[in-house]
């Protein structure tokens, strides 16, 4: 058994507790959460200090990690998707290398739990060992062919069927974005994912040149496909924002989680609600800014009550993959919110969305959600400088 205390727990939970004591086996499940008048002080470990739960990370492309400042800032995403197009080839020791001190980088970063994107098996073997828990998400996408969907299918198909012999965790079938998979690509994923209740993430409202595809049909995403000899001449706009298109072709039995959601509006929130209760929003603030220099405006999902949770994307369009450091950067550039807003979102949330919510997220008696020291002894001081350590 380990005892432990610090000068403030945050359970997430319940309001924040002093003088209390985790009680933990010997596996790392809490099996108490007790007053410390109760203990022998010299039974406990105590930490100068707040204790958080593990974090959990929705939404990571673990596969582009050797792509680190290969991209450009600030180019907007069409350029962007244009540099990892061009320049994510590599030997594969350099990318199994990457992978690898990522996935470390991130166990000591305090994460526990991770959404990740594959559209290769790149990150299988890193993942099947690892000491985070994995939900990974095979992507799939035609660019909106429809008589491309079952050879795209079938590609990706083959990197789904490989994942299941090679990690321990949870995976699913999933479109990459609204202007990248036909509607005859989304039944597929859906007839793939038949069972309720998974996870299907896909990129959401990232950029203007989308809404303005889906609005009316003009915008860059046209001539971006033309440079690549796709035709649009079979697209139909619909006359509303991109999400309507996604929210037409998903299962709503599933637990959808929308990713970046740039310029996502309470109304587009509320729709998405209102298609399913299983609605989760991923935000990834320092890839937005990376890309975009641009951040979604985190008062619609206050006004609407919705599941933010918090994730990293990659290494090509981040700076680190830390879940401590999108905290900073919301809580720095967006200080209306509050520190335990933005905790919630960063575990118990993330938690929800992968459905890993009955181990991870909260300090919980009969959870094993992982417990992170941050260095500061009041919530108030959260900052900058904060640094987290795994206990």
């Amino acid at each position: 058994m380990r005892k432990i205390t610090a000068n403030l727990i945050c359970t997430v939970d319940t309001a924040p507790l002093q003088n209390a004591v985790i009680i933990l086996d010997n596996e790392g499940t809490i099996v108490a959460i007790e007053d410390v008048s109760v203990h022998d002080p010299a039974s406990l470990e105590h930490y100068e200090g707040i204790i958080v739960p593990g974090f959990v990370n929705t939404h990571c492309h673990l596969e582009l990690s050797h792509m680190k400042g290969l991209v450009e800032t600030g180019t907007t995403l069409i350029p962007f998707i244009t540099n990892v197009v061009q320049r994510r080839g590599a030997a594969a020791e350099i990318i199994q290398d990457a992978i690898e001190r990522a996935d470390r980088d991130m166990y000591n970063d305090g994460i526990v739990a991770v959404g990740d994107i594959s559209n290769v098996r790149d990150t299988f073997a890193t993942k099947a060992k690892s000491k985070i828990r994995y939900y990974t998400f095979v992507e799939m996408f035609d660019f909106l062919q429809n008589d491309a969907a079952q050879a795209t299918f079938d590609q990706y198909k083959a990197v789904y069927d490989a994942l299941g012999n090679n990690t321990k965790d949870c995976r699913s079938a999933v479109p990459h974005a609204p202007y990248s998979v036909s509607q005859q690509l989304f039944q597929k994923i859906n007839a793939l994912n038949a069972a309720p209740q998974q996870t299907v993430s896909i990129h959401n409202q990232e950029t203007k040149p989308e809404m303005d595809l889906f609005q009316d049909g003009t915008g860059d995403f046209v001539s971006f496909y033309g440079k690549f000899g796709v035709s649009l001449n079979d697209f139909q706009p619909i006359g509303k924002a991109s999400i309507h298109y996604a929210l037409q072709n998903m299962d709503a039995r599933q637990r959808s989680l929308f990713v970046h959601n740039t310029l996502t509006s309470a109304e587009d929130i509320r729709a998405a609600q209102a298609w399913s209760e299983h609605t989760f929003w991923a935000t990834c603030a320092n890839a937005n800014l990376y890309i975009e220099n641009r951040l979604p405006n985190y008062q619609h999902f206050l006004d609407t009550n919705a599941c933010v949770t918090i994730g990293t994307d990659s290494l090509t369009s981040n700076w680190q993959l830390s879940v401590l450091a999108e905290m900073k950067t919301i809580l720095r550039f967006q200080s209306y919110l509050d520190f335990e807003t933005v905790l919630r979102w960063a575990t118990l949330n993330g938690a929800a969305a992968l459905g890993f919510e009955a181990q991870l997220g909260s300090i919980s008696v009969g959870k094993k959600p992982g417990l992170n020291l941050l260095s500061i002894k009041d919530i108030r001081d959260f900052g900058a400088n904060t640094t987290v350590k795994r206990l």
